[in-house]
């Protein structure tokens, strides 16, 4: 049974970090593609990082210099370090894993796997 826990969402004010977790059970991190997503209300999921077996990552136009997506195999824990948050940043963070090794992509479909999710607020 697989199942991704996030956590580390909460409320901060521009210009603020947050660092988000996602804890993994059931897979193997050196086996998958794993990445962070957000949705904000009335607006489609969107790819925010992404990171592979190899430790490759990608990250959304938006969000690159800002943002880095890092993980601990040894913990199976997918991690997304934000900083100079803005107020676009605002939206529920969900972490995903992708059975596919050395793929690295941002797009949703891509994903096996997906998390409860966490709130990011941003004022």
């Amino acid at each position: 049974h697989v199942q991704l826990v996030e956590s580390g969402g909460g409320s901060v004010q521009a210009g603020g970090s947050l660092r988000l977790s996602c804890v993994a059970s059931g897979i193997d991190f050196n086996n998958y593609c794993l990445g962070w997503f957000r949705q904000a209300p009335g607006k489609e999921r969107e790819g925010v990082a992404a990171i592979n077996s190899e430790g490759s990552t990608k990250y959304a136009d938006s969000v690159k210099g800002r943002v880095t997506i890092s993980k601990d195999n040894a913990k199976n824990t997918l991690y997304l370090q934000m900083n100079s948050l803005k107020p676009e940043d605002t939206a529920m963070y969900y972490c995903a894993a992708s059975a596919t090794r050395y793929g690295l992509a941002l797009d949703d479909w891509w994903y096996n796997y997906w998390g409860q999710g966490t709130q990011v607020t941003v004022s």
